[in-house]
């Protein structure tokens, strides 16, 4: 009975954790114009890193860099260097959508498996091995070649990261966040509110430390090495 809200669980040391997201992560449809050079790939790639950090979705990022590299090589190399092209990203359930549209609606990507996985086709071949599906939607004179990754959400606003996540979620809500003022009881935090109460909570962990004599500088060390382990642990998994 306890004072578990749906869709609360305990995880292995007896804490209460959610199974969902507390205050959602925000991730609106993005849209690039550009014109499909070979000199574009490398800043889309690092676009992609940047928007999907922002999206909180780091493990997602290589697929997608793949991905959009491939789907915009195919346009250079089989409608023309210098055709007026578009990147757009959304989230389409808990899988990551990628679109890349062009102007030419008579050439067609192709997947062509070959034993020596010849140049022809090889591009959609690496796109075919890390998305969960991908395909063409044809509009009039252009087109748009599609592909949807797969994540680690639950939900399109959720979040990753696991039981650490899990349990700071947990106790930004027992620590009784302020609701805004007019707003009705009880209504959720926004994320950037909720981040912002983040911070104050490390800091009055910090104070704790300090009233008990230790060394906040190094305790902070020693957290950030956690962070990174945890990180690396992450990449490797999902390598």
């Amino acid at each position: 009975m306890g004072g578990d809200t749906l869709g609360d669980r305990l995880d292995e040391g007896g804490v209460s954790v959610m199974s969902g997201c507390r205050f959602g992560v925000e991730r609106k449809r993005w849209e690039l114009p550009f014109l499909a050079e070979a000199e574009e790939l490398a800043g889309l790639r690092r676009v992609m890193r940047l928007h999907l950090g922002l999206w909180g979705l780091p493990s997602v990022v290589h697929s997608a860099q793949v991905c959009v590299t491939e789907l915009v090589s195919n346009v250079i190399k089989h409608v023309g260097a210098g055709t007026p092209t578009c990147l757009a990203v959304s989230m389409k359930g808990s899988l990551l959508r990628i679109e890349v549209s062009d102007s030419d609606g008579r050439t067609l990507p192709t997947l062509v498996k070959t034993a020596g996985l010849t140049e022809q086709g090889r591009g959609m071949a690496l796109v075919d091995g890390v998305a969960v599906r991908w395909g063409v939607i044809l509009r009039g004179d252009s087109k748009i070649t599609w592909c949807e990754l797969a994540t680690d959400l639950q939900t399109a606003d959720g979040h990753v990261g696991g039981t650490q996540v899990a349990k700071v979620e947990a106790l930004l809500g027992l620590c009784g966040l302020k609701v805004r003022a007019g707003s009705p009881p009880r209504e959720p935090l926004s994320v950037m509110e909720a981040a912002e109460a983040a911070t104050g909570l490390v800091a009055d962990l910090l104070h704790w430390l300090r009233a008990h004599g230790f060394d906040t500088d190094e305790a902070l060390d020693r957290a950030h090495l956690h962070f990174e382990a945890g990180v690396e642990a992450e990449d490797v998994t999902s390598s």
